[in-house]
């Protein structure tokens, strides 16, 4: 089956899963992306310091809120991708549609020791050091995606 909808998920869907966001519709212009969050109450614009570092990237997500992840999100040709292992096991553990072939943990697919930090609370250099390292694990899930999928 290919490929054709990412959706990134994080705690609240305004730090990582934005910044996923951006960075993959730069590598993968035809597949559609998108950031959920899963304890979203009402819709957030994405943390400043995210739109900065993606800013200083030339990325821009105009118009982003925060939207929660729902059974909706699990469609076939969807990839839903946890930025942590917590997100992980709550998307398990709570969506109907969720399996181990549609739900992956970014950190473990792409076959990465640590998760990409969580910058929340840090300085702008900490969310500038977590671009770099979703950026290299965003091209190891480019490949991973081309290969398994035959894009």
């Amino acid at each position: 089956m290919k490929i054709n909808r990412i959706v990134f998920v994080g705690r609240t869907g305004t730090l990582r899963a934005p910044m996923a966001v951006g960075i993959m519709k730069k590598m993968m212009p035809g597949v559609e992306c998108a950031a959920k969050g899963l304890v979203v109450l009402f819709p957030e614009p994405m943390n400043q310091k995210v739109e900065a570092v993606l800013a200083s990237h030339d990325i821009t997500l105009d118009g982003f809120k925060s939207s929660p992840l729902t059974e909706d999100d699990f469609l076939p040709g969807t990839l839903v991708v946890a930025m942590g292992n917590e997100d992980y096991q709550k998307i398990i553990g709570q969506f109907e549609g969720s399996d181990e072939k549609s739900v992956i943990l970014l950190s473990e697919y792409v076959e990465e020791e640590l998760e990409v930090i969580d910058p929340y609370g840090q300085s702008i250099q900490v969310y500038g050091l977590c671009y770099e390292t979703l950026s290299n694990s965003l091209a190891k899930l480019k490949i991973k995606i081309q290969e398994e999928y035959h894009e």
